[in-house]
């Protein structure tokens, strides 16, 4: 619920010193608000049961290992939506991951650290990743920043879930005749339906229809649909605003040339990922937009294979 700036120089140090577990198998979970996914060696698979709004990640994670295919694993590496930049408690988590997993070992992250290291590898610059929520990290020279991540009611701004919230909601008000954008309410007809069958309208399946909707509002700017591209515009606006201010708080300034990585399933579409890129480059110039290198699971691994010490507040170890 805050913006956390850290000075401990743990990555350099980790690779020049990769520690004893780099030839052990992990089992890496990323757990986020669309779903979650699991990977150990060449095994990939995923889940549809993600954290739920108002839902903390220890009983999410919980949910999601009693319904998920069943895994061994003596190390697991917990890449976590939900933490708000601050990881505590971790032998909570390695008592759940010893239970479901006959874990001894279980380094516990934030989202945002495991995409940052998933996507740069360590170097300098942002990783901005956006999905159900926005988290970005920004790392300089040992010095690291984490913004947004402030969760849905407050935050994520630019996010899955805050396009189809703002689509639903202008679709609806277009609908009562509060504004003229009749196509919107076309577009979104089955939205607005969805949100008219909702039992409780500001409930848990309330968030996962506005999240769900987020691709929708991405096609329909893409064909066309003015208030869609509005809000596509906005977003891209904001994301970029975040992206920014996590380079400007880990010590970096306007004339760098960060690496900037943009992640995550909204960003997918090629329209979104260029509105933020140029939004970024009219505020850093010289930033040089990057292919990430790896994910949340790659990034989650590599944290368990290399990173001995804790890394507070975004990763703390279990043993």
């Amino acid at each position: 619920m805050f913006s956390l700036v850290f000075v401990t120089p743990i990555f350099p140090q980790a690779f020049k010193y990769p520690c004893a577990m780099a030839n052990k198998e992990v089992l890496a979970v990323d757990l986020g608000q669309s779903g979650t996914r699991f990977k150990q060696g060449d095994l990939l698979i995923t889940s549809d049961r993600g954290k739920v709004a108002g839902e903390n990640p220890l009983p999410a994670l919980r949910a999601v290992f009693e319904t998920s295919q069943k895994f061994s694993a003596d190390v697991v590496a917990l890449s976590c939506t939900g933490f708000y930049g601050v990881v505590s408690e971790p032998q909570q988590y390695l008592a759940l991951c010893r239970q479901f997993f006959g874990a001894t070992q279980v380094a516990v992250i934030d989202d945002g650290l495991a995409g940052y290291i998933g996507a740069l590898n360590g170097r300098d610059g942002v990783a901005l990743s956006v999905g159900g929520g926005v988290v970005a990290i920004g790392g300089r020279q040992g010095q690291y920043s984490h913004r947004d991540g402030l969760g849905n009611t407050f935050g994520d701004e630019g996010s899955g879930f805050w396009l189809g919230k703002l689509a639903i909601t202008k679709a609806l008000a277009i609908r009562q005749g509060r504004g003229d954008d009749t196509d919107m309410v076309d577009y979104f007809a089955d939205e607005i339906a969805a949100y008219f069958a909702l039992e409780i309208r500001n409930s848990v399946d309330a968030v996962n229809l506005a999240t769900r909707t987020a691709r929708k509002v991405l096609d329909a700017a893409d064909a066309g649909v003015s208030t869609a591209t509005a809000i596509v515009d906005e977003g891209a606006f904001l994301l970029a605003q975040t992206a920014v201010a996590a380079w400007y708080g880990c010590g970096g300034t306007r004339a760098d040339s960060p690496e900037i990585v943009i992640q995550g399933g909204p960003v997918r579409n090629g329209s979104y990922s260029t509105k933020i890129a140029l939004e970024i480059n009219a505020k850093l110039p010289n930033a040089v937009i990057a292919q990430s290198a790896g994910d949340n699971l790659d990034g989650a691994t590599w944290i368990a294979q290399n990173l001995l010490d804790d890394a507070p507040p975004l990763m703390l170890w279990a043993r």
